[in-house]
């Protein structure tokens, strides 16, 4: 009532994330590597790429950009960190194939391009394409809901619905 009276806004909870590429959306316990595959970092989805393009998820700021591009953290209107790690033990290839198109601090809206990346590359040159999504602080999580996803198309399909504490 007061919040309505005074035009105060209140907090946003609900959140849709949506495809950071254009792939094969996969569990993340299919997932070959177990910091992953396991949730160590946190749990989410993976995204199998049919092409080198990752693009915001969400509306929100980038709060870490390994110097390598191959991973990329997020912090969302809700509050969510998302991390998105492009491929497996790419960090070996010390950012050959990978191009960064935001910084640490840039404000980013769903569908911005983050990062391009050489695809036949990492074929070649790491363990695998396959790219999670992870939410790394999910203590701050009330619900999320895995959307039912086959193929993903960036910038586009919701494949999480979140719900944070308020």
């Amino acid at each position: 009532m007061l919040k309505k009276l005074f035009g105060l806004k209140e907090k946003q909870t609900d959140e849709t994330i949506v495809a950071p590429l254009t792939g094969t959306v996969k569990r993340l316990e299919d997932v070959p590597d177990p910091v992953f595959s396991q949730k160590m970092m946190g749990d989410g989805v993976a995204i199998d790429p049919s092409e080198g393009k990752v693009v915001s998820p969400v509306d929100g700021e980038i709060i870490q950009f390994f110097h390598t591009k191959h991973a990329i953290g997020i912090r969302s209107k809700t509050g969510l960190e998302i991390l998105i790690h492009v491929g497996l033990e790419t960090v070996t290839m010390n950012g050959e194939g990978f191009t960064g198109h935001v910084e640490e601090g840039d404000k980013v809206k769903v569908g911005d391009t983050l990062i391009t990346f050489d695809l036949d590359l990492i074929r070649e040159k790491a363990a695998s394409t396959i790219t999670p999504i992870v939410i790394t602080n999910g203590d701050v999580l009330e619900e999320m809901i895995k959307l039912e996803v086959e193929q993903s198309e960036k910038g586009q399909s919701p494949i999480l619905q979140t719900k944070v504490k308020s």
